[in-house]
């Protein structure tokens, strides 16, 4: 993408932006960590990404936000050290207080936030009578995700995507305080409270302690309509990084891009958290007399970002954060 470069050709810029910062990663789900599949309960993320968001999460606070219901997202992640915002943001929860992970929060108690409980009744009316309506099409999905619902039509014959969403326009017809918009071969019904993912990564970076920080980070990295509003807010703030998980150049608020499949996203989740380390954010990583970085692969580069290291010289090979010791990093 000529406009919204690729952040892994990009990468030296982006890890140079993230010197001296504490970095603050967003995640979706579907389409980012796990590839996008026919049925969305097989929405399977691999072992090898999974403990790269496990060695990321290790050193900077790590958050999955998600159209998805917040008990679903955390099932397929299985990562109790997260924060997890499910619902496009409308229900977050982090570790649970005095969780060892849950060094960032510095309230009192967990993080827990649900700014549209009073819709939850209505959501399941809703869900019941869409999944009679929607029952004689064949390849037709309604999922429950609390706060809100999801339509897919990925296994519907294209013929009938119009008439399935006439359908579901004539549901809703009945409920004023609902809306409805359109993701990636879904349709997505949701309150109409103004809330969202960009919403939600402010939330997050507020109960976090780094609402009004000049020394933060944030970066997300999405590939769905609704993370342009997280990308928007990271834009309007001039702080932080947007990624545009897709295959096809996109309008979007983000300001880099990565392509499908997963694995893309898997290098750049991987790469950043060799890298930022190695600029030694302060608030992440204690200063250490680094004699060499050891990674899990054959390719290697010398000390080429600034890595602080012993007059030897500093070894990097590329792979993956599996610990620090002192004097030498192993990854």
């Amino acid at each position: 993408m000529d406009k919204h470069p690729s952040a892994l050709s990009m990468f030296e810029q982006i890890t140079s932006a993230s010197k001296g910062k504490q970095i603050v990663m967003f995640l979706d789900y579907d389409g980012t960590l796990s590839p996008i599949v026919e049925d969305p309960d097989r929405a399977f993320m691999s072992d090898a990404m999974r403990t790269v968001v496990r060695k990321v999460a290790r050193y900077f606070p790590t958050a999955i936000v998600s159209g998805r219901c917040r008990d679903k997202v955390y099932n397929f992640v299985k990562l109790a050290e997260l924060y997890y915002a499910g619902s496009h943001g409308m229900d977050i929860k982090g570790p649970s207080k005095g969780h060892r992970y849950n060094k960032y929060n510095k309230g009192s108690r967990a993080v827990l936030f649900q700014p549209a409980s009073e819709f939850l009744p209505m959501i399941d009316e809703v869900y019941e009578e869409l999944i009679e309506k929607t029952k004689s099409i064949p390849g037709a999905k309604v999922e429950n995700n609390k706060f809100c619902l999801s339509v897919h039509y990925r296994c519907v014959d294209e013929k009938k995507w119009s008439g399935l969403a006439e359908q579901v326009r004539s549901v809703l017809k009945a409920y004023p305080k609902l809306r409805l918009t359109q993701g990636r071969k879904v349709l997505e019904i949701r309150p109409t409270i103004k809330w969202d993912k960009g919403k939600a990564l402010e939330f997050l970076l507020e109960s976090l302690g780094f609402a009004d920080c000049n020394d933060v980070l944030p970066v997300y990295i999405g590939d769905d309509r609704t993370d342009e509003d997280a990308f928007k807010v990271l834009r309007e703030r001039g702080q932080g990084l947007g990624i545009l998980v897709s295959k096809i150049p996109k309008e979007t608020n983000a300001s880099y891009s990565l392509q499908e499949p997963s694995e893309y996203t898997h290098r750049h989740i991987r790469k950043l958290s060799i890298f930022s380390l190695c600029s030694l954010a302060p608030h992440s990583v204690p200063r250490l007399n680094l004699r060499a970085i050891i990674l899990s692969d054959g390719s290697h580069s010398v000390n080429t970002l600034g890595v602080p290291c012993s007059p030897n010289g500093v070894l990097v090979k590329e792979g993956s954060v599996v610990g620090l010791f002192e004097g030498q990093l192993c990854v």
